[in-house]
């Protein structure tokens, strides 16, 4: 497995990539949330930190080769018979990160929390029965019947935060940055299934490893790096507000609740 990594330099350059940028970036962080004394903003500053975190265990994990395998692609896959290089790890940090991101946002929005529990147990599922799609070898057919059922937990996760959440930010006077973030996230990841079909995974039309894998490193440098800073950077300037959702003017002052 070391071999197959350090022998692909685009392959390699994708992961330690994300390592140097989620080192930095939790370093950053931190920084940036050294005054913060608020419990509800130090809750959204723990939630993404960890998001910097759990990346950095991942990449390593994938580099030194305990997160990857072999896997056999099935009959009926246009690279069938062939033994394909699988990063099967990336779904364990997704497992573990995504339900962070959803986690701020649903803080910042001041979300009810049954439903904030919903779309985080859906996005367990859509990550959960992703694993299931990439590593399945007996049925090409599952292995897109694992991915429909992965969309339908993300269909879940969109219309949370399309359809629900943006009311509540309105409530919370979060809005301004929460469309920002919304937008971010619907547009990034759903470059993530995108990858998964036409990758080596899916249709093989990208059927490079190396290329596969820098799409996903793109996607998370975008999804996890600039999403928590945006944030990040928005709750340290508005801790008062964070703490007192609802009670911020258009300015970004804060409005006495007497």
């Amino acid at each position: 497995m070391i071999q197959q990594i350090q022998g692909n330099v685009v392959l390699s350059s994708s992961l330690w990539v994300n390592v140097a940028l989620a080192g930095l970036s939790a370093l950053l962080f931190f920084y940036m949330g050294r005054d913060v004394r608020s419990s509800r903003a130090r809750l959204i500053f723990g939630a993404t930190i960890m998001i910097s975190l759990v990346s950095i265990s991942s990449y390593l994990g994938l580099l030194s080769g305990l997160t990857v395998g072999f896997v056999e692609m099935p009959v009926g896959h246009p690279l069938g018979g062939e033994a394909v290089l699988s990063q099967w790890g990336r779904y364990l940090t997704w497992a573990f990160s995504t339900p962070m991101i959803l986690l701020a946002l649903g803080l910042l929005a001041n979300v009810d929390r049954s439903d904030l529990f919903v779309v985080i147990a859906a996005d367990v599922g859509m990550c959960v029965t992703g694993l299931a799609a990439a590593l399945v070898t007996s049925s090409y057919a599952m292995r897109w019947a694992f991915y429909g059922l992965s969309c339908a937990f993300f269909f879940v996760v969109l219309y949370a935060l399309v359809a629900k959440w943006p009311a509540d930010a309105v409530a919370a006077g979060t809005d301004d940055i929460f469309g920002t973030l919304r937008v971010l996230t619907v547009v990034l990841w759903l470059g993530y299934p995108i990858v998964w079909a036409v990758g080596v995974e899916g249709l093989a039309l990208v059927s490079s490893v190396g290329l596969t894998s820098w799409a996903y490193s793109a996607l998370d440098i975008g999804a996890k790096y600039l999403f928590a800073f945006l944030l990040l950077r928005y709750v340290a300037a508005n801790e008062s507000a964070i703490e007192a959702p609802g009670t911020t003017t258009a300015a970004g002052s804060t409005l006495s609740e007497d």
